[in-house]
């Protein structure tokens, strides 16, 4: 597979990852924090298969594939460790990587991910499977996919893909999140599809939520941005960019 991707940024400091979520591309997740964050730290973006300029595959879309794919384009940079940062589906792909492939991973950012069945509103993703290609036209993430893929033909193809890695995404344990090694920053809407809820969980089993004046802080933060919803998310680049500089150096 020929996966797209960018290298913005000072080479000579630790590499941060862009994973950007289902069905979008670098554009649409990550069009104006990339630029922000570029100015202090390099800054590699990617394309996952069948996402914007990287084509399909004969092969599922799922978010093991996707954390093999990055480190494989690690190792063609010759990369050995790098921050990683996700949102939505690319939060999944980044919690995979920091899980499974700690050695490659420094610190994790993790923006509007759940990491079991149950972390989504309830009832929100019963439609999923009534969703049709055609539905989504006209939507930023389509536009976007027209104007960037080989096949623009392909957006069919994607969004049947998608249905599918929805409905079998990966599931954490409590004892996973709790060995994760990397320093993680938890970051959601507060009327995300994420429920709050799921998110202070995940926060706690990485050992946040402590009264940090008595006992120092935990490795781990958690940000909750006010105003926003799942799909604004990426718009709030200017509240999103200086914590996560700060987090990461």
């Amino acid at each position: 597979m020929k996966m797209y991707f960018e290298d913005h940024g000072p080479l000579d400091t630790r590499p941060l990852v862009l994973v950007h979520g289902a069905l979008s591309g670098i554009g649409t997740s990550f069009g104006l924090l990339l630029p922000l964050l570029a100015k202090s730290r390099r800054v590699i973006a990617v394309e996952l298969q069948a996402h914007g300029r990287t084509p399909d595959i004969d092969r599922p879309l799922t978010v093991e594939h996707f954390a093999t794919d990055i480190v494989e384009l690690l190792d063609r940079l010759g990369v050995e460790r790098a921050d990683v940062l996700g949102w939505s589906m690319g939060g999944a792909v980044a919690l995979r990587l920091g899980t499974h492939h700690p050695e490659r991973v420094h610190r994790l950012v993790l923006a509007s991910m759940s990491f079991r069945n149950g972390g989504v509103h309830p009832g929100l993703l019963d439609g999923i499977a009534d969703l049709q290609p055609e539905h989504l036209h006209g939507s930023e993430f389509h536009q976007e996919y027209v104007h960037t893929a080989p096949d623009p033909a392909g957006w069919t193809n994607l969004v049947t893909k998608v249905k599918v890695l929805d409905a079998n995404l990966p599931q954490w344990t409590p004892e996973q999140i709790r060995e994760l090694t990397a320093p993680t920053m938890v970051i959601i809407a507060d009327s995300d599809i994420i429920q709050p809820e799921h998110a202070v969980e995940l926060f706690r089993l990485l050992g946040g939520g402590v009264a940090g004046d008595l006992t120092g802080l935990p490795t781990c933060r958690l940000a909750i941005l006010p105003g926003t919803t799942h799909a604004t998310v990426p718009q709030r680049a200017d509240w999103i960019a200086p914590m996560v500089d700060e987090f990461l150096s």
